[in-house]
Order: structure tokens, then sequence, then C-alpha cells
């Protein structure tokens, strides 16, 4: 079959556990593909060939036993802040270059614990801090789609570029990603693929490079709805080892896609209507709306007052806690050391000039001033109080409604560039994810449409916590209302 990188995850599943094809032959073509792309895109930071074989041979042993996991043999992406044993991680900065650590993330681990196949790691902003994968300390990921009549390299989007780019454009069946203000709901409505970050809590944390504790969460980026609630009954767990764990059943999510939508009652808020909107984001929700009503569902307009401050609390909350969390990246306990210092200060601040890229630097900075003697209740203390409104917000209309429906991303996939001299500008293609983080509640980006220069758009399912059921069941109709196919032309 020379399609094979073309599956979805399911499909190769299915046809691994029917020897249709073996996990070599498919783990051999993926890795043929990623050899051709990413000199041009630029996805993966680390490829892992020799172990991908080892660990296809391995599957394909289990599978002509009848064994085998529920990811038997399927090859995916590694999001580079996942620690993998033996294996690099960098989290996309100097400042862990060539660091190789000798444990396995919980997430990684339970894919592997499932069959799954490592073809290696995906790059992504620096520390996960971004919104279009240029922040990385190996250059920019480029978007496998492009414009129509233009041959600009477009942005992946962020944080999980890498991750996103690699599903889109073949080079893996599904991949990890993590989602601290939207870098798993952006980036995939940025490269027609899918993404969900689960309810906070539902996966482990343990052995993901931190940015912010309070908010990072694990989820999948993967190509349909029926893949995406695969991967993530595989990488959710509860874990001793992260004290945020929720000890709660994992249930088996495919169950819910394809099942019956109506009566649900879906939430439109008025406070996601916001200036300067194009017209096609806001056709793409009024078309979102009516594909769900003709399901059966009733659709009701609800208001998230406290939505105003949510990007403003959000970038004082993360910024205050990558401060504390990369405090540990002083090149005398962890990261970078670099040479020819003359003190013990000296070395820390060289160690940190050196090794982190200036996203991060204006991160840290900021977190260091919300958090110090003289701003901490005025600016942290207050962030922390908006969240709670924000989340108190959520509460107040779950009485009302089921789920909630809004845009992805306030535009389509812009040029690598075009938002980097204004990072206030960059920031606000969080507006519509971060709340999600803020309240600890799942989200979900589903490809529903194209924009005029047909780069493709996504609607954002918001669901109850622990209610990704819910999630998954409206998810799965507004995938088969829109019929989404398009996908990038093979340019590189």
């Amino acid at each position: 079959m020379s399609d094979l990188t073309k599956l979805t995850l399911k499909a190769a599943v299915d046809g691994l556990k029917a020897k249709q094809f073996s996990s070599e032959e498919l783990t051999t073509a993926f890795l043929t593909s990623i050899e051709v792309a990413n000199p041009t895109l630029n996805a993966f930071v680390t490829v892992t060939a020799d172990k991908a074989l080892d660990m296809a041979r391995a599957a394909d042993a289990r599978l002509a036993k009848g064994e085998g996991g529920v990811l038997e043999g399927a090859p995916l992406g590694i999001k580079d802040l996942f620690c993998t044993d033996g294996v690099q991680t960098t989290a996309g900065s100097n400042m862990l270059r060539g660091f190789v650590p000798p444990y396995e993330s919980t997430v990684s681990g339970n894919l592997w614990r499932d069959g799954a196949v490592m073809l290696g790691k995906l790059n992504m902003d620096e520390f996960a801090m971004g919104s279009s994968n240029e922040t990385s300390a190996f250059g920019p990921v480029v978007n496998p789609w492009k414009s129509t009549g233009s041959n600009a390299d477009l942005t992946p989007g962020g944080s999980s570029g890498g991750s996103a780019a690699s599903v889109a454009a073949d080079l893996c069946l599904a991949a990890t990603a993590s989602d601290t203000g939207g870098s798993i709901r952006q980036p995939a409505a940025f490269t027609g693929t899918v993404g969900i970050k689960p309810t906070y809590g539902r996966a482990s944390r343990f052995g993901m490079v931190a940015f912010a504790s309070s908010l990072d969460q694990a989820g999948p980026i993967t190509r349909t709805v029926a893949d995406s609630a695969l991967m993530l009954r595989s990488m959710c767990s509860f874990d001793v080892r992260d004290s945020t764990s929720l000890d709660v059943p994992t249930p088996d999510w495919t169950a819910s896609l394809g099942q019956s939508v109506k009566g649900l009652r879906i939430g439109v808020p008025k406070e996601y209507v916001v200036d300067g909107m194009p017209a096609e984001i806001q056709t793409l929700w009024d078309q979102g709306m009516a594909w769900l009503k003709a399901a059966g569902c009733e659709i009701v307009p609800i208001s998230l007052p406290h939505t105003k401050y949510a990007l403003p609390a959000y970038y004082i909350i993360a910024p205050a806690e990558a401060s504390s969390n990369l405090a540990r990246y002083d090149g005398m306990r962890f990261g970078h050391r670099a040479e020819g210092t003359t003190s013990l200060t000296d070395l820390y601040e060289t160690s940190r000039a050196e090794g982190f890229g200036s996203e991060v630097k204006r991160r840290l900075i900021i977190g260091a001033y919300v958090l110090s003697a003289g701003f901490y209740d005025a600016y942290y203390v207050r962030a922390l109080k908006v969240r709670r409104r924000i989340a108190e917000d959520f509460d107040k209309v779950w009485g009302q409604v089921d789920a909630i429906l809004t845009p992805s991303t306030p535009s389509a996939a812009f040029a690598l560039g075009d938002k980097q001299i204004d990072p206030l500008q960059m920031y606000l293609n969080d507006i519509f994810t971060v709340t999600a983080n803020l309240a600890g509640l799942p989200g979900i980006s589903v490809p529903a449409g194209v924009d005029s220069g047909g780069l493709p758009l996504g609607l954002q399912v918001i669901g109850k916590a622990l209610d990704e059921a819910t999630v998954f069941k409206v998810a799965s109709a507004l995938e088969d209302a829109a019929g989404f196919v398009a996908r990038p032309e093979k340019w590189w």
C-alpha cells in the first residue's frame, strides 16, 4: 500500500490487527515521509528511526501472537516537552539542548504500554511559550498549508506547532501535545486537524517540562475526532506522582462517537463576538450553530461576563508560574551552564541569558515582577480572583447548557513573522481558548471549513469538567455535518 501514511489512526490500528500490513512497513513509510518533508517543514527536532523500527518489530511480534494494546504498532510523534527515556528532550530551548532523561513521562509511557511506536520528538515554541512556533531554538515550524495564490510560509500555530504540522503533513498517525492557553486547539485549527485539551488533572503532568503548572494539560492532535478519542483514552490515567492528577476512571470515549445529540442544549456566549473578528469566522460559527440545530440541539444564548478579563489574568498567572518553574534552570541545578564565568552570580546570569530565548525572558521578567513584594497583591492575587470569577461564570451556565460552541481562533493561519513585532497581537490568538484553561475545562477544536484563501478554520466545543463524553459527542456531530475533507497540497 503506497498510501499508508494517509490512514487515520483508527484505520491503521484496525489494519494492523487484520494483518493487512505490518507495523514495520507502516513505520518505514512514515520515516521516509519525514526524511523528505522535515528539511522544509522542520516539524521534528529528533527522529528516532532505529528505536522506531525496533518498537515496530516488537509490535509485529505481539500482533502475530494475537496480542497487543489498543495502539499496537501505531507510529506517533511526541512533543518535545514529554520526557522520553534515553531520547533528548529540549522543550524547544537551548537551555535543555543535549538533556537526555533517564525516565519516561507518564503520558508517553502510557502510549508505549498500549503498543505505540515513537517516530521522534516534535518541534515546539520554547518552553511552550508562543502561539506561532517561532520561539523555538530549533527554528520555526512551517505549516503544510498554503493560502491560494500565495507562496508565503504560514505558521502552524503554537506551542504545539510541530505536533499539528506533522499530523497535517502525514508524518505520523497522531501526536502528543500540551495546552496551557490554547496550544493544542489553536494549532489544530490552523492545520485542519482535531485537538482536544481534557479536563485539568485527567492526564498526568509527571515527566512534562513545566510551563505553568496550574494550567498545563496534555492532549492529542489527530486527523479525526475518533482518533482523538482513541489517543486520549491511552494518554489519560491517575498518577500518584502528580499531585494534581484526578483519581477518576478513564472512560472509553470512542463509545460517545456518533451518538445522537438530539435534545442537547448548546450555549453560545455573546462575549466571544470580538471587535475586528473576520466575517468568515462569524459565518463559520453561525454555520456550526445551524448544523447542531439541524441535528436536534437547542441553541441557547449565554453570557460569560468575565471573559474580557481572561487574557489579562492569564498573562499574569502563566508568567508568574513560569518564573517559579524555570528558576531551577540556573546552570547549577539544571540546564545550560555558561563557560568562562568569574563568580557564582555571573554563572547564574550568563547561563540564563545564553540558555533562554527572548520570549521566555520576556515572560520570566513579567512573572518575577508580578510576584515581587510590592506587586504580588496588586497583580498576582487579583488575577487569581479574576480566575475564580471566570470559573464561576461557567458554573452558572452549566445549569442552562450541556456544552458551549465558539470559534477556535480569531483568524486562519498567518504568515511567519507577521505578529512577531507586537507580542500583544500574538497573545490575542488565545482569546477563545484561554478561558477553558483558567477554568480547567475540556475543550476540542474540530476543522469545520476554509477561509477565502482555502486555509482551514476550526470550531471549538467546551464542556463541563470531566464530561469529555459530551464534548466528543458534539464534536463528532460537527465533524459529520462539516464533512471537512480538505488537505494541504504537497509542495515540500
